[in-house]
């Protein structure tokens, strides 16, 4: 795996990609080499698991909010961004939800749905979710970017 053999520095920066958490790249980065993808996967997701309040708040805050596909209609960018604000002010970070498996066409009904059932969550409550959904992201995004270095 090209990974092992990277620089350090080249190693976080891809993680970094992957999860805005400083401490959690360099985790991951110093735990190297990874006999395989699944054993990378799982370092990963143990130092996800491992995220300090801090470190939480700093990947959180580096998400974006999703938008729609250009081709949709005018009011599923509008229900889109009115979800996504009144989630913001809520809880104070970007909605974040992995999208692994949900065909394009159902992507946009997928995170208004999980917008909208997961505002009546208390704040705590949501902050596991979220880490969660994050921890699902970076799998994700590191899968997708060991594949393309």
């Amino acid at each position: 795996m090209r990974f092992n053999a990277v620089a350090a520095g080249v190693a976080e920066e891809l993680l970094l990609s992957c999860c805005r958490s400083r401490r959690w790249a360099e985790r991951v980065a110093a735990h190297r080499p990874y006999p395989t993808l699944d054993a990378l996967l799982a370092a990963a997701d143990e130092a996800g698991y491992d995220l300090a309040a801090a470190d939480l708040d700093e990947a959180l805050a580096a998400e974006c909010s999703a938008a729609p596909h250009p081709d949709a209609p005018p009011a599923a960018h509008t229900a889109l961004r009115a979800a996504h604000a009144a989630y913001e002010s809520r809880f104070g970070h970007a909605f974040v939800i992995s999208l692994d498996g949900v065909r394009p066409a159902e992507r946009l009904d997928q995170v208004l749905a999980g917008i909208r059932s997961r505002l009546g969550n208390e704040p705590e409550e949501e902050r596991v979710i979220a880490a969660d959904e994050l921890r699902r992201l970076a799998r994700s995004r590191l899968t997708a970017g060991i594949a393309a270095s």
